[in-house]
C-alpha cells in the first residue's frame, strides 16, 4: 500500500502503486504534493517536480487563512472542474497525517509538531457518475407517471363504482318514479337508498295531488 512504501521510503514501489492507480478507468490523475505544494508523485509524469498554486482549487480549501487548516469537512475535500483536456472530474484531495509510525521512521526527516506532511490527491471521471444519475432521474420519472396513473385509475374507478354509477342509477329510478313506473329502490350506497326512498316519497305524494286535482276538476 501507499501508506506501507511510504513508512519504507520506498519511492520506486510508491511511483508503481500510483502508476496503476492512474491507469484504472475512470481515473484522470494520481497525485501526492508536499506541504509546499510540491508534485512528488503522479500518475502523469510531466507535472512531477511541478510546483502547484496554493490558490488552486483543491488547496485554496485549507490555504484560505493566514494559517493553513490541519483538518477539512468531508465535503470540502472533493471538488468539481473541468481539466485541461476539457474533461468534467471529480477530486477528492486528503491530508497526508504525521502519524506516530512516520515520526520513528528512520527515513524521517520532519518534527513531530509537523501535524501534516503532504496531500495526496485523486481525480476521477464523472461522466459514469452523471450517466447513472440521469438513468436514475429517468427511472425516477418513469416510476412516478407509473405511480401518477395507477393512483388515478384506481381513484376514478372508485369514483364510477361510488358516485358515478349511483347517481346514475338515482337518476333512471327519478325519471321512471316520475312517469309513474312503479319499481325498487336501485342497491346503491346507504345513503343513495335514503334519497331514492326519499324521492320515492316525494314522487308518490306528487302523483297523489295530481290524482286528487284531477277528481277536483272532473267534480266541478
Amino acid at each position: 500500500s501507499t501508506r506501507y512504501a511510504m513508512l519504507r521510503d520506498d519511492r520506486e514501489s510508491l511511483a508503481n502503486i500510483i502508476d496503476n492507480i492512474g491507469t484504472q478507468e475512470n481515473v484522470e490523475h494520481v497525485r501526492i504534493f508536499n506541504k509546499k505544494g510540491l508534485i512528488m508523485f503522479s500518475s502523469n509524469h510531466s507535472e512531477t517536480g511541478r510546483l502547484l498554486d496554493k490558490n488552486a482549487a483543491g488547496c485554496i480549501e485549507c490555504h484560505s487563512g493566514p494559517v493553513p487548516s490541519a483538518t477539512l469537512g468531508d465535503m470540502k475535500q472533493a471538488r468539481r472542474f473541468i481539466n485541461e483536456k476539457g474533461k468534467d472530474v471529480i477530486a477528492i484531495t486528503a491530508p497526508i497525517y504525521n502519524e506516530p509510525g512516520c515520526v520513528q521512521a528512520a527515513c524521517h526527516i520532519h518534527t513531530a509538531e509537523q501535524k501534516i506532511l503532504g496531500t495526496l490527491d485523486i481525480g476521477l471521471s464523472a461522466v459514469p457518475l452523471v450517466n447513472n444519475l440521469a438513468v436514475m432521474r429517468s427511472r425516477m420519472v418513469i416510476f412516478s407517471i407509473m405511480v401518477l396513473l395507477v393512483t388515478v385509475g384506481g381513484v376514478a374507478a372508485l369514483l364510477r363504482r361510488y358516485v358515478f354509477i349511483p347517481l346514475r342509477l338515482l337518476a333512471d329510478f327519478t325519471e321512471k318514479a316520475i312517469a309513474g313506473v312503479e319499481q325498487k329502490i336501485p342497491p346503491c350506497a346507504a345513503e343513495i337508498e335514503t334519497l331514492a326512498g326519499n324521492i320515492r316519497s316525494l314522487v308518490g305524494e306528487l302523483i297523489s295531488l295530481r290524482q286528487e286535482k284531477a277528481r277536483w276538476k272532473k267534480e266541478e
